[in-house]
């Protein structure tokens, strides 16, 4: 082995992928959510109104509340030796808007989150050697781990399909197309299979509904402009699939789909609801990407019916460039996401909260109508049990400290959604994209083998761009002669 790569290999942050990743969840993506929600607006009951507009986020660095009253902060080593969890609050500056008029801004605790061990907002993060030994902590501990409760916790990377690109398979007589359509965080999975010749897709409400039905529902009406759109080499398969849909026009793929779909009534708003929120999000959540959506959704049906035909070839699924790795700050994300934005999460509380004392005849303090320990002990108790949002089970496991090497090989561990109980031999044999990204050997023995394996000692893994970074980027491609969209 080449000296120089090893002595880069034995100074390298084998973890750093998982602080990178937390602390672009802490800088960026807690923002973005919040951006999403923009402004709460709870109904008043003398119909007054009443706007409640998120300005700015901050999460200082970790602190402890003590008995006596006094707020101080709080090192790694305390929060293991006093069995406390390792976290920061989350403060964010609201500006309520009564009948138009700004008040004074309030700032809202809205609850705590756990503070990655190296990361930016961790206090080790400033440290040197000597400082690291003076407050008890190992100076060549990389981080990368929580300290939930007094117990160190590490979050176990999850493998995907890529988000925003089609996968086209081939089982046996039924051609099938998955799509993970994202949108800042939000992933919605679309399925298409072609069966019998008719192409149906399923996504959100939606169960295997004839695709055609979606395209004529986005203003594509008549037959011609279907087959234009789809690909005039394949119309006798398109009429087939234009022929199973009972709908004439836009309003009446309306209600064939409000009917598919189980919706019984406003169905021009609920369906109109499907069309721009849930189906292919990642173009765009508002009527006027319906086009771009059409265009979109026609190329999968034209490369399913392509693949059925023997004109185009299946995808390698298990090819990694297939596959992303959801590591914990996307982790942290989807969990935060929904304790924030969920049915019964914060903001619905918040609302109900308000209207709750509006109704007694009094505008409470913003920070009164804030659950804030909703928050906290959904996180914090995902965090402690394992169990995630989505149905995940084991995400967040008791860190390995048997030894150096087995705790990093644990920040490293890889977790395929695939179930164990299930033969899925392709999956769990090695792929010739595993070399140097996935280590041939640590996989265990058993049900698990293949599903459960580590990155490779050489292995990075990149953890996103920024915005900023994105137009650097292009405009780089665009300076050496390289057209970018």
């Amino acid at each position: 082995m080449d000296k120089k790569f090893l002595e880069q290999l034995i100074n390298k942050n084998l973890v750093k992928h998982q602080t990178e990743s937390y602390n672009r969840f802490v800088k960026d993506r807690i923002q973005t959510i919040l951006n999403e929600v923009g402004s709460i607006e709870p109904e008043l009951p003398d119909g007054e109104d009443l706007v409640i507009k998120i300005v700015d986020m901050d999460i200082k660095r970790p602190k402890i509340h003590e008995a006596d009253g006094s707020v101080r902060k709080i090192t790694p080593r305390e929060a293991r030796m006093r069995d406390l969890t390792y976290s920061s609050e989350i403060k964010v500056e609201m500006a309520p808007i009564f009948e138009g008029v700004k008040q004074e801004p309030e700032e809202v605790t809205i609850g705590e989150i756990p503070v990655m061990v190296g990361s930016d907002l961790c206090w080790s993060s400033d440290w040197d050697e000597e400082e690291k030994i003076e407050n008890g902590e190992d100076p060549k501990d990389p981080g990368g781990y929580f300290i939930i409760n007094g117990s160190e916790k590490t979050m176990i990377s999850m493998e995907e399909l890529t988000n925003n690109k089609p996968v086209f398979l081939q089982d046996g007589d039924e051609q099938t197309c998955r799509v993970n359509s994202e949108n800042s965080g939000y992933v919605q999975r679309h399925v298409l299979t072609r069966d019998k010749d008719i192409v149906k897709i399923s996504f959100a409400n939606v169960k295997k509904t004839p695709a055609v039905a979606l395209l004529k529902a986005l203003g594509y009406e008549t037959d011609k402009e279907i087959v234009e759109l789809i690909g005039e080499e394949y119309a006798s398969d398109i009429y087939l699939n234009i022929y199973e849909v009972d709908a004439a026009n836009q309003e009446e793929a309306f209600e064939y789909i409000a009917n598919r779909a189980g919706v019984t009534n406003d169905i021009q708003e609920r369906v109109s609801s499907i069309l721009d929120d849930y189906l292919l999000p990642h173009l765009g959540q508002d009527s006027e990407f319906r086009e771009a959506k059409a265009e979109f959704l026609a190329n999968m049906i034209r490369n399913t019916i392509a693949l059925g035909k023997g004109d185009i070839t299946e995808d390698d699924i298990d090819h990694y460039a297939n596959k992303r790795l959801n590591l914990a700050g996307e982790l942290l994300e989807m969990q935060f996401r929904s304790v924030f934005l969920g049915k019964w999460g914060l903001v619905a509380r918040m609302k109900y909260n308000f209207q709750k004392s509006a109704k007694r005849g009094r505008l409470p303090s913003l920070q009164s109508t804030v659950v804030s320990d909703t928050l906290s002990k959904q996180i914090m108790g995902a965090m402690a049990t394992g169990n995630w949002v989505g149905g995940r089970t084991g995400v967040c496991q008791q860190l390995d400290r048997n030894n150096r090497i087995k705790t990093l090989s644990h920040q490293r561990n890889i977790v395929s959604p695939l179930s164990s109980d299930r033969q899925h031999f392709e999956a769990r044999d090695l792929h010739p994209t595993h070399w140097g990204r996935i280590d041939p050997i640590k996989t265990p023995e058993g049900m698990n083998i293949g599903l459960r394996t580590h990155l490779a000692m050489s292995a990075d893994v990149s953890t996103g761009m920024t915005e900023m970074e994105k137009n650097a980027l292009k405009m780089t491609l665009e300076q050496v002669g390289i057209e970018v969209e």
